[in-house]
């Protein structure tokens, strides 16, 4: 998912916290909260992006 209220942050929907959605970062980190209304899913682009950071972040150890 894509919050584009933040920067186009990309992160997993992880659940509800009243009415907004809780995301959390592809490669780990903190949760943030993102109003369902500036969320949209994300493009094949941005999701290949999103995966190679992870898979990055795990070759310098930084995702278990």
């Amino acid at each position: 998912m894509v919050d584009t209220a933040h920067a186009n942050r990309i992160g997993k929907f992880r659940g509800l916290t009243g009415p907004h959605w809780s995301l959390r970062p592809i490669c780990g980190g903190q949760e943030w909260e993102a109003d369902p209304e500036h969320v949209r899913p994300a493009d094949s682009i941005e999701r290949l992006r999103a995966q190679n950071a992870r898979c990055n972040a795990r070759s310098r150890g930084e995702v278990l």
